[in-house]
């Protein structure tokens, strides 16, 4: 496993993280006979034996943070392990923040973050008079959270976060059909580097959009299309260098082992070389464009 600094936060993380949804209780069709808390302890073990020492969730996760941190408690002390709270409120998100404590089993997080942030209404609702970042910002202070961080889906909400906030970290999706299409990404990976922030890659896997009824086979938690790497490698790794060229530290695969295990047995040629296969990707682009996921 290859190792990054993440921005200037000052952990060495491994270039592919744990996604959690991977522990979360639907099964995947890779895990059988082992479903459920067994699964998760299985990947889990799997993960650090591999040497993937970031581990993010969150509570909109289904049962995740519950499994994974049975599956986490013992080896806490080796990785670092990232939530955080899609709550705008600030009640909200000390709720939220006292409970992934408790059901991680743990009594710090690495990185906290403000989720999911899709609009600027969302960034004014946190910012605002009794909102989320009166908790989040004083995590640090108070021993909670060594590093703060967001993640977010519109480019121009995350580059307003960054105005607010000396934020650390930035989780976003960088992702090739999107960057190809729309340019998604590139003003916020320049801030960030700006900035210093670590930046985390997620959708960095992803193919497309569902369709409409389509049949999502052995990715039922995944919100969109993933590359079927089984079938496909070779897209898989030109996706995943394609993400790296960009700037990301780290990536986060979709929710799923198959995604995940991939990852990580090919980030090494992967970060070694970035360069993407542009061929295939532009071939890709010719087929999925309009399929876009946001």
């Amino acid at each position: 496993m290859k190792y990054i600094q993440l921005g200037h936060t000052g952990m060495k993380v491994s270039r592919v993280s744990y996604g959690g949804i991977v522990s979360s209780g639907v099964y995947d069709g890779i895990s059988y006979p082992l479903e459920g808390q067994a699964a998760s302890d299985k990947y889990v073990a799997w993960a650090v034996e591999k040497g993937v020492n970031y581990f993010d969730v969150a509570p909109a996760y289904g049962n995740a943070q519950e499994q994974l941190g049975k599956s986490l408690e013992p080896y806490r002390k080796d990785v670092y392990l990232a939530c955080k709270t899609a709550r705008r409120d600030r009640d909200g998100a000390e709720k939220d923040m006292e409970e992934s404590l408790k059901l991680l089993k743990t009594d710090y997080f690495d990185v906290y973050q403000l989720h999911a942030i899709s609009s600027m209404e969302d960034v004014e609702k946190a910012f605002g008079p009794g909102g989320a970042m009166e908790v989040i910002g004083k995590l640090k202070e108070k021993g909670v959270a060594r590093h703060i961080g967001f993640t977010a889906h519109s480019e121009d909400a995350a580059l307003k976060m960054i105005e607010l906030y000396p934020f650390e970290t930035v989780l976003f999706p960088f992702n090739w059909l999107m960057h190809m299409s729309r340019g998604m990404g590139t003003r916020l990976m320049a801030a960030a580097k700006e900035k210093g922030m670590g930046v985390l890659g997620m959708k960095a896997f992803i193919e497309r959009r569902w369709e409409m009824g389509e049949d999502k086979g052995i990715f039922p938690k995944s919100w969109c299309k993933p590359i079927d790497t089984r079938t496909e490698p070779e897209f898989g790794r030109a996706a995943m260098r394609y993400t790296l060229s960009l700037g990301a530290d780290t990536l986060v695969p979709p929710g799923n082992f198959v995604s995940f295990s991939f990852g990580v047995d090919n980030i090494d040629q992967c970060a070694e070389d970035p360069r993407p296969d542009m061929e295939l990707l532009r071939a890709r682009h010719e087929v999925f464009k309009g399929k876009e996921f946001f």
